[in-house]
C-alpha cells in the first residue's frame, strides 16, 4: 500500500477492551488492535486514524477513559468517537427490548461527550465535528468535510449515494442486481431525490451545526424570528457568532442535530 501510494490507514478498533469488544460482536481483541497499530508503524505510515466507540453497556467513564489514554498513546493523526447507536430491525435493537441493553440517559450520554471532548482537547486535538478530533488542521478529514460542505461528490459500488445540484441519487444495494444492471449497460441507480429550497436550507443548517465552522450569517437573511433564536443560542452558550459564522460551541455539539429545527418557519 505505501508503494501504491497509500499515506494513511484507518482503523476500527472501537475499543482497547476486550468486553466491549465482545460485546460489539467483533472478530478482533485488543492485542491485535495493538498488533496492528504496529504493523503499519513499521511499514512507515505515520498518518494514522483510530475509531472509537463509547456509550456501551457496562462501560464507565473510568473505562473509557483508559481507551482514550491507550490510544493518544500511538499518537494517531485523527481520532473518530461515535457513541453506540442502536437502530430497528437490528440484533442490537431486539436486546433492547428486551431489556437486557439498558440505553443511557441524556445526562449519561452528555457526560460521555464532554469527557471525551476535554481530554482529547488537553492532548492537543482539534473537536471539529460532533464526533471528530484532529492533530491539526492539516489532518482534517477532507473526504467527510465535503459531504459537511455539501460538495459535489459521486459514489460508486452498490448502496453508494451520490450528489450533483441539487439532486441526491443511490445506488442497488443488491450486489447481484447491480452487477446485472452494468452488464445491460443501464445505470444501477434504485432511487434519487430533488431537494427543494427548504429541504437544501435546513440540510445546510444540519451538516454546517456539526463543524466547527458553522454557517454562513447570510443564510438567516430575511427568515422571521432567526435573530432572536440566535440572541437565545448565544446566551446559553451553543453558539459563537464570530466574522459573520455561526459556530457551535462543544455544548452545542450536542444538540446539533435539533439546532435547524429551531430556524424553521
Amino acid at each position: 500500500l505505501r508503494d501504491l501510494g497509500v499515506n494513511r490507514i484507518s482503523l476500527g478498533v472501537q475499543s482497547f477492551d476486550d468486553r466491549d469488544l465482545r460485546f460489539l460482536k467483533r472478530r478482533h481483541t485488543a492485542d491485535q488492535s495493538v498488533k496492528a497499530i504496529e504493523e503499519f508503524r513499521d511499514a512507515g505510515f505515520e498518518k494514522l486514524g483510530l475509531d472509537l466507540m463509547y456509550g456501551l453497556p457496562g462501560q464507565t467513564e473510568s473505562s473509557w477513559l483508559k481507551t482514550l489514554e491507550q490510544a493518544v498513546s500511538y499518537h494517531p493523526k485523527h481520532i473518530s468517537c461515535y457513541q453506540l447507536t442502536i437502530h430497528e430491525h437490528t440484533p442490537f435493537w431486539a436486546l433492547q427490548a428486551k431489556g437486557e441493553i439498558r440505553h443511557l440517559t441524556e445526562e449519561d450520554e452528555s457526560a460521555f461527550f464532554m469527557l471525551t471532548s476535554a481530554f482529547l482537547k488537553e492532548k492537543g486535538y482539534l473537536h471539529y465535528e460532533v464526533s471528530n478530533f484532529a492533530k491539526g488542521e492539516e489532518n482534517l478529514c477532507r473526504h467527510n468535510l465535503k459531504y459537511w460542505k455539501r460538495t459535489p461528490y459521486l459514489g460508486l459500488g452498490p448502496s453508494a449515494h451520490s450528489y450533483q445540484d441539487g439532486v441526491r441519487w443511490w445506488n442497488l444495494k443488491d450486489v447481484e442486481a447491480y452487477c446485472d444492471a452494468l452488464e445491460q449497460g443501464k445505470l444501477p441507480v434504485a432511487g434519487s431525490e430533488t431537494l427543494t429550497p427548504e429541504q437544501a436550507y435546513l440540510e445546510t443548517l444540519l451538516l454546517g451545526f456539526r463543524t466547527r465552522e458553522g454557517v454562513d450569517c447570510e443564510i438567516f437573511r430575511g427568515r422571521e424570528g432567526a435573530e432572536e433564536v440566535l440572541r437565545h443560542l448565544r446566551q446559553t452558550g451553543v453558539v459563537e457568532v464570530t466574522e459573520g459564522k455561526v459556530m457551535p460551541t462543544v455544548k452545542g455539539f450536542l444538540v446539533a442535530d435539533s439546532l435547524p429545527l429551531l430556524f424553521t418557519d
